[in-house]
């Protein structure tokens, strides 16, 4: 996730800062007027990373999603079709949330809040208490403007796909084949057992299980979403949920 459209999923390892973003694999293109929660995070308006309203005024989107070298970060709501922005109605300048203990998506905390510059009149997503767990092949949603292969162009239309969860012992044998340990307070979905999943520029997005948006698309192996390779990997928003609630002991927004 780190070159604009190159954003859901990170390239781990030595390839950290090349490989986050996503897209959406084998998916189709959402209705319109459907997923309103969701929201584009971009830069000099272009998009390079998803994300997802939780309240009238804050976005929850990736922690990678912080590009320092990128100041004029804006959020766009409202719209499926990227093409089609209101820019006085649709364009919010925020303002950045990263978890303090945020290093990188492997090492887990892949988490950021942006807070708006104006309440949105959008219907929010719900989100899980932090007593939620999620069961072993939930069938969930995710949705994006990334790719739709690997390399491949991104979209102007947002696009979903479901995939079911992963149990975190399947999914950390298969990592561990890759020489990797995955982090605490993560989910996995898609990607695995399937031809369908996240990928560059979905980065920041929602896992979204029951009508809720129970993980935030944070990386896949090394940018590669010719699936099925190995389980991708979301932040369990469940884990954060008192950092979510009370963001003035952590930012300033």
């Amino acid at each position: 996730m780190f070159r604009l459209h190159t954003l859901l999923f990170i390239v781990l390892a030595c390839s950290v800062q090349r490989a986050l973003g996503g897209e959406i694999i084998n998916g189709k293109e959402v209705p319109p007027k459907s997923l309103q929660y969701m929201a584009s995070v971009q830069n000099d308006g272009k998009h390079f990373c998803g994300g997802f309203l939780i309240r009238k005024d804050i976005v929850l989107t990736a922690a990678h999603c912080d590009f320092k070298k990128k100041t004029n970060v804006t959020v766009v709501l409202g719209t499926n079709d990227l093409r089609k922005i209101d820019e006085s109605t649709m364009r919010y300048n925020v303002k950045k949330c990263k978890h303090a203990d945020y290093k990188k998506p492997l090492n887990g905390r892949d988490i950021m809040m942006l807070k708006l510059s104006r309440p949105s009149k959008i219907k929010p997503i719900k989100l899980p208490n932090k007593k939620m767990k999620i069961k072993k092949n939930t069938t969930c949603l995710v949705a994006g403007w990334g790719f739709i292969e690997s390399g491949g162009p991104t979209v102007d239309k947002l696009r979903e796909v479901e995939v079911a969860t992963i149990d975190r012992r399947t999914c950390q044998r298969e990592w561990s084949k890759k020489n990797y340990v995955l982090p605490a307070n993560i989910i996995c979905a898609g990607g695995y057992g399937t031809k369908k999943g996240a990928c560059q520029a979905d980065s920041g997005g929602p896992l979204v299980c029951n009508k809720m948006a129970v993980g935030i698309v944070s990386f896949n192996l090394g940018a590669n979403c010719s699936y099925p390779n190995v389980p991708n990997i979301y932040t369990d928003i469940s884990k954060f949920v008192a950092w979510i609630d009370y963001p003035k002991k952590r930012c300033q927004i």
